[in-house]
């Protein structure tokens, strides 16, 4: 095992030994919904045969009232049962091991039927929820217990029970949301009988051998949270009612604190699972932004956990365990933790997938297998569209070269990976590089392709992306640059800043500008950065936000009357305009751009063209879109030669990574 001996020990349970130290945590992928349970079956599969050491489902809910949204799937009849054996029956012939997750979502339930410990709204819910009386409360215990013991039915090797993240159990547990004054509520003996006796019971009806886990909260991140001491309190209750491991949870959904967003620091909260571990005897589980074997090795060999949780890493890469354990480590596609298609896709009901990994959910459909034919194929451009488009197809035995004008790979992700808090795209572009040479691709860089270059090739695909859009502004001077200028270096800012568009890049650019030393790589700034403090100090664990002083004065602006970042990621837009607010960015939606002068940006607002006003800057950066690059595609389409045309060449969008890896490797896999 050598340099991950830690993390691919076995871990003994007592009545069964897990092959290795890695959980594959829970994530909804919406895949139960769509009633395909080979497609189910085949998810998970992938990630035992991957080698992880055991796994927990998506959330299944108890009842229809504890469920997510309506519909959520749940064991709720003989034939869920026997729709989930054939889960639990493909996850063992490949020598895995895999526990059903029972979410009671309480007041997080996305319907009118929701209960909760009181009848509190949540902020990210138009349902208030019904507060349950003791019939009710009762009725919820017996209905995670059936689900329990459905579980066991269905051939699972356990249960998880969500006791974190703010759902029902949560909700109990904190005065933030437990107002009841009877046995339930109060004193924290009170508020913690709910949890304890779920898990009494359902160790009472499934017998000892069957992994129970409990995912408790280490810091919940809202106001009048748990304290420490209940943490712990609650900790040792829940073992002594018969949980197998400790599984953490970190903040609630609402919390104002981003828990596992790629600017959060890697391992961020495995300081709280170290201080929890000496105070039980059964196995506590680290969790959130682990994402690679050092960051996994380095917290097990500390001793600050027994266990690590990684969840989005095995959408990346279903084989990380087993990479790992090759001496492959390299070849592990990285989770960059962008949420872009996997956290962003659960809450807009989609299937989640994955950024770097379009396969992900998608096993049964995309398929990529050896070429009968093998072809010499040209790829023009080595953004994240060529790069899955050469790999995937020399993958399959094509011949590929891959050709850019510039002299690295990477495209726009060299600009993404320079901005505060997206360190993370450096991984992917290394692995890009690393697979690219494996998988045996010609690459040739500085080398501006033409018509006649490509001329012997079977196959081109032409990825050669975007230019940045000029908005037209009138201009008498001043410093007018373009944000490629910026991200790369070309030019240097002033400190008066105006950005034109406030999309993506705006967003990105004014990041870089106002932001001095990367939080992200720097814990206990980032702390300081968002409050986090310590919940020895304060219940929740909440501290006063004490950001860094921006590095520039920077303003966003946008011609859509509408709110700068509305428009960005479902689960991420609010980190970054809480971000930018912290840096005292301003943002202003709404103008019209008249013109620039040495004096700064002038703009007006509405279409009278009203309140002209003039925005005193030394630098001018356009981030007004782009226009999709294909010279080299129309002049072969008007030559008569066919070519495929993927990324920001076919779609000039926001630098969509997400859709250019997916065209790229849908193109690789059927040429």
């Amino acid at each position: 095992m050598g340099q991950y001996a830690h993390m691919l020990a076995p871990l003994d349970l007592g009545h069964v030994t897990l092959k290795n130290r890695v959980l594959m945590g829970s994530m909804h992928t919406n895949l139960e919904e769509t009633g395909d349970w080979n497609r189910v079956a085949e998810f998970y599969a992938a990630r035992a045969r991957g080698g992880v050491g055991l796994m927990v489902t998506g959330g299944m809910a108890p009842n229809r009232e504890g469920g997510v949204f309506p519909g959520a799937a749940g064991l709720f009849s003989d034939q869920d049962i026997a729709n989930h054996r054939i889960i639990t029956e493909r996850v063992h012939q490949a020598h895995g091991r895999i526990v059903m997750q029972i979410l009671h979502a309480g007041r997080y339930a996305f319907g009118p039927e929701c209960v909760s410990a009181s009848a509190i709204k949540s902020p990210i819910s138009p349902f208030p929820p019904k507060a349950l009386d003791e019939a009710g409360i009762e009725k919820q215990i017996a209905d995670i217990v059936t689900a329990a013991t459905r579980a066991r039915e269905a051939g699972y090797d356990g249960v998880e029970v969500m006791g974190s993240e703010g759902y029902f159990l949560n909700q109990f547990l904190v005065r933030h949301v437990n107002k009841r004054e009877d046995r339930w509520g109060g004193s924290f003996e009170n508020r913690m009988r709910l949890p304890v006796e779920v898990v009494r019971r359902v160790r009472e009806a499934v017998g000892p051998e069957f992994i129970i886990i409990y995912r408790i909260s280490l810091i919940d991140l809202v106001p009048d949270g748990s304290t420490w001491d209940e943490v712990v309190t609650l900790a040792k209750a829940v073992e002594a009612a018969g949980a197998t491991l400790l599984n953490t949870g970190i903040g609630w959904h609402e919390a104002r604190v981003p828990t596992i967003a790629t600017s959060v620091p890697r391992a961020a909260f495995a300081w709280l699972t170290a201080r929890l571990r000496p105070e039980v005897s059964i196995p506590v589980i680290a969790c959130n932004r682990i994402n690679h074997p050092d960051v996994a090795e380095g917290i097990l060999a500390s001793g600050q956990a027994d266990m690590v949780s990684l969840a989005r890493p095995f959408l990346a890469d279903p084989a990380f365990v087993n990479k790992t354990a090759a001496g492959r480590t390299d070849e592990i596609a990285p989770c960059i933790a962008c949420n872009q298609a996997c956290l962003d896709h659960t809450f807009q009901g989609k299937i989640s997938s994955c950024l770097v990994n379009p396969r992900a959910g998608y096993e049964t459909e995309l398929e990529i297998t050896p070429t009968a034919q093998p072809k010499q194929i040209a790829v023009v451009g080595a953004g994240p569209a060529g790069c899955s488009a050469a790999i995937t197809a020399a993958t399959r035995g094509h011949s590929v070269t891959l050709f850019d004008a510039a002299d690295q790979i990477g495209g726009q992700l060299c600009m993404a990976r320079r901005i505060p808090g997206k360190e993370e795209f450096v991984g992917l572009t290394d692995w890009f590089a690393t697979m690219l040479d494996k998988s045996g691709v010609t690459l040739r860089l500085s080398t501006r392709a033409t018509s006649e270059t490509l001329a012997t090739f079977d196959e081109v695909v032409i990825a050669t992306g975007v230019t940045p859009r000029d908005p037209q502004i009138p201009t008498e001077g001043g410093l007018v640059v373009s944000y490629i200028d910026i991200l790369t270096g070309r030019v240097t800012a002033g400190p008066r800043v105006a950005i034109v568009g406030a999309g993506g890049i705006g967003f990105d650019v004014a990041e870089f500008l106002a932001v001095n030393d990367s939080p992200t790589l720097d814990l206990e700034e980032w702390k300081r950065e968002w409050g986090v403090g310590d919940p020895l100090d304060t219940a929740g664990g909440l501290a006063e936000p004490a950001p860094e002083p921006p590095a520039r004065q920077v303003t966003l602006l946008q011609r859509k009357p509408e709110r700068p970042g509305r428009r960005l990621g479902k689960t991420t837009g609010w980190i970054h305009r809480a971000a930018l607010k912290a840096k005292q960015v301003k943002m202003v939606g709404g103008v019209n751009y008249e013109k620039i002068t040495d004096e700064g940006l002038h703009i007006s607002f509405g279409e009278a063209r009203e309140n002209p006003t003039l925005i005193e800057v030394d630098t001018v950066v356009l981030c007004s879109g782009q226009l999709s690059e294909r010279s080299l595609a129309d002049a072969m389409i008007a030559a008569g030669r066919e070519v495929h045309i993927i990324g920001g060449a076919d779609v000039a969008g926001e630098l969509d990574a997400k859709r250019a890896i997916d065209q790229g490797t849908r193109l690789g896999a059927r040429l």
